[in-house]
């Protein structure tokens, strides 16, 4: 079965290139419709640290804090966050909280939702 792939590029040569090399592959096969895809490639722009507090409201999350969230995506309690990256719980709790606070949601259910839709969690 193939790997379905729909690219979401603005940047014309970035879009030719990354079509190449996924092309070269037989597994994968590019579709045109985000819908019908099992991936969806997009650009985006991360804000650095310098801009962030520009650009999100709030500021941008950190690595970890990133981390922690696609963790919690993936359905984990904040044990085995814990355990997966080798932090305390309670450090868990720390960074779960500045997700939280970040993004302007209330629970974890709405962090994930929302970084589903912009980009920060990979379906």
């Amino acid at each position: 079965m193939k790997l379905r792939v729909y690219l979401d590029v603005a940047d014309v040569v970035t879009r030719q290139r990354v079509t190449a090399l996924l092309r070269a592959d037989r597994d994968v096969a590019l579709v045109g419709v985000a819908e019908d895809a099992d991936l969806v490639l997009s650009e985006r722009v991360l804000p650095t640290t310098a801009t962030a507090s520009a650009t999100l409201p709030g500021s941008a999350l950190s690595a970890r804090e990133l981390e922690v969230l696609r963790l919690v995506a993936r359905g984990l309690g904040n044990k085995e966050i814990a355990a997966e990256l080798g932090i305390t719980t309670h450090t868990v709790k720390y960074h779960l909280a500045a997700v939280l606070e970040k993004l302007g949601v209330r629970s974890r259910t709405e962090a994930v939702s929302l970084g589903v839709r912009k980009g920060l969690v990979p379906l």
